[in-house]
């Protein structure tokens, strides 16, 4: 009985670890996957272009990081 109810623990203890919240950024919808082990961001940013006020930059791509180190990281900005 203790076996069962240490599988059933430590399942639910990797489940609180590995599942994702979502988290909306309001920046133009960038979106956040944030669990306690590691977290996606997929850009998808408004940034003012500096040589003209009314153009604007869009800052685009995915980055992984795993307990706060990132070891994947896809960004560019486009016109």
């Amino acid at each position: 009985m203790k076996k069962i109810l240490i599988k059933i623990i430590v399942f639910l203890i990797i489940l609180i670890l590995l599942i994702p919240v979502p988290i909306y950024v309001k920046d133009g919808g960038t979106i956040v996957y944030q669990a306690i082990l590691y977290s996606v961001t997929n850009y998808h940013s408004l940034y003012p272009d500096d040589t003209n006020e009314k153009e604007h930059k869009i800052l685009t791509g995915i980055e992984i990081k795993i307990l706060g180190f990132t070891i994947y990281k896809n960004t560019r900005f486009e016109d």
